[in-house]
This record gives C-alpha cells, sequence and structure tokens, in this order.
C-alpha cells in the first residue's frame, strides 16, 4: 500500500477534489446494491478480487463479512485508490488492501498476483461498463477474471445494461454533434458499453463459465441534490461524462447544454430529478 506522506500536497489536493465530486455528484452508487450483494453472499474465510473498487466504500463493507478472509480492491484511477487507501485505516480492517490496476490489461507481473487461480469470488460493481468500453480488450477481460478464479469460484457483477442512461447518452451526442462532431465520431467517444443479457451471457460461456443468472432490472435512480453546486445533473455529467466531452471545445457551455436537454425529461413535478438506470446482474461459475 502506498503511503500517503509520499504524496506532494497537489496530489493530495486532486485526490480530495476528486473524491468530493464524486460522493456529492455520485455517493448513491455504493448505496444501491442490496441485491448484488446478496448474490456475492461473503462467507468468512472467502478470498474475493473486486475489479474497478472506486473509492472503496462498498470494499471495505465486503470485509466487514470477512473474518478470516481477505479482499482486494483493483482500480485505474491513481485518485480513487489513494481515496480508498485513506479509507482503509480509519476502517479498522486489516484484511483489506487497494492496489493501482488497470483491469482491461493486466500485466505479466499482475497476472501472477491477481490472475492466480487462487479466488473464490471475483466481483465488480458499477465498473464493467466502463472496463469493457473498448471492444478489442473485452475478451480480454473476462478470461482474466475466469483466470483469477479457484475452480468452483463465482464471478458476481452488477453494471449498466443495454439502454442505460439513455437519455444521458441522447444528450450528450446531441452536444457533441452541436460541438460539429460527426454523429459516427460521437458514438465513438463514449467511454461506456451497456451490454445486453445476451450478450454477456455468451461471452461468459464463450470464456468458461456456466451462468448461474443473469437479470436486468429498470431502476430510475434519484441524482444528489445541487444544494452546494457541486451535485445534481451538471455535477452527474461533469462526473460520469467527462471522458466523453474531452473532444468539445468549451466544456461548460457542454454542459449546460446537456442539462438543458434533459431538464424537463428528468425532473419530476416536485423538483427531484432522476435518470433511466439500468442495471445488469450476473453469477458466473468457474467450472470445476
Amino acid at each position: 500500500m502506498l503511503n500517503c506522506v509520499l504524496y506532494d500536497i497537489h496530489v493530495i489536493n486532486s485526490v480530495t477534489h476528486i473524491f468530493q465530486a464524486y460522493k456529492a455528484a455520485a455517493s448513491f452508487v455504493p448505496k444501491l446494491t442490496n441485491t448484488v450483494l446478496k448474490y456475492l453472499d461473503p462467507q468468512p474465510g472467502d478470498r474475493i478480487l473486486d475489479i474497478g473498487c472506486g473509492d472503496g466504500a462498498l470494499t471495505l463493507q465486503i470485509a466487514s463479512a470477512l473474518s478470516s478472509g481477505q479482499i482486494v480492491g483493483l482500480d485505474a484511477s491513481p485518485s480513487m485508490v489513494l481515496a480508498a487507501q485513506q479509507r482503509c485505516p480509519r476502517s479498522g480492517h486489516t484484511n483489506c488492501s487497494f492496489h493501482l490496476q488497470d483491469c482491461t490489461s493486466f500485466s505479466e507481473e499482475s497476472s501472477m498476483k491477481y490472475l492466480n487461480g487462487s479466488w473464490d469470488k471475483v466481483f465488480s460493481n458499477a465498473a464493467l461498463h466502463w472496463i469493457l468500453c473498448r471492444p478489442e480488450t473485452r475478451d480480454d477481460v473476462i478470461r482474466a477474471i475466469h483466470s483469477a478464479l479457484k475452480p468452483g469460484g463465482m464471478f458476481v457483477f452488477e453494471m449498466g445494461g443495454f439502454g442505460n442512461c439513455g437519455e444521458v447518452y441522447a444528450a450528450l451526442l446531441a452536444a457533441l454533434i452541436a460541438d460539429g462532431v460527426s454523429p459516427a465520431e460521437a458514438r465513438k467517444r463514449s467511454p461506456w458499453f451497456f451490454p445486453s443479457e445476451e450478450w454477456m451471457q455468451n461471452a461468459l460461456e464463450e470464456a468458461g463459465f456456466e451462468v448461474v443468472k443473469m437479470e436486468s432490472e429498470y431502476r430510475p435512480t434519484r441524482l444528489t441534490s445541487d444544494d452546494e453546486g457541486k451535485g445534481g445533473l451538471e455535477g452527474w455529467i461533469k462526473l460520469m461524462a467527462a471522458q466523453f466531452l474531452e473532444a468539445v471545445r468549451d466544456k461548460e457551455r457542454a454542459v449546460r447544454l446537456v442539462a438543458d436537454i434533459l431538464q424537463s425529461l428528468i425532473t419530476k413535478h416536485d423538483g427531484t430529478q432522476w435518470i433511466g438506470y439500468v442495471r445488469l446482474r450476473g453469477i458466473a461459475r468457474k467450472e470445476v
């Protein structure tokens, strides 16, 4: 684990800023996890690998159920990993650690540490739609998860499914096109992949998994309030769609345009704002 003392004040401030932005705009993400945690069913002695752990809030919650087991969280964001590492000592858990790892591309060294067939369970919540974004690495990711597990081990996940946040996706495309980006290029800018149940089941089976459960749930999700100008719709767009908007010349203008397009579509009569989340959940077993 990295020692926070080694980081200069600029990095610490950057981490704090990103962590606060995530907390303001997306704090609901680790809270809506009752079903996928029930499917994970962590047992006291389990060794669990958490793919795309983010700031570690959910990872540490799982750690509390592991008396003699271990959970390791991996994420490609240095800021998120550092935030998770800062959380860990305060939680009192000694069976949990967090490491920087691009889960779309495991090196030979990381393969030896993580893809060694030693894990009882691999878990992922709200991350695979980012990790599986690039078509050329999707099969590699699923094969890597398969390699990480013991024979009989379980892969349990929840991610964005087909149609997830469809209204936001359409508004983002419109903002890019208004800025002069072609429709085809605008679609390529998307940082997300939202597969159907059929696609995910086929991909898992081709990697050698037995699919135990595969389901989709339409779950409109309320955005955080914007009382301090950090959350709300614009906060969500800035955080979740940052990569989408890298191509535009005026990001603030694009964010306002997307928010204006969506205003009447997602705002209820009481002023609350809701996005049409579709969650894809699954359980797959590595065959013995």
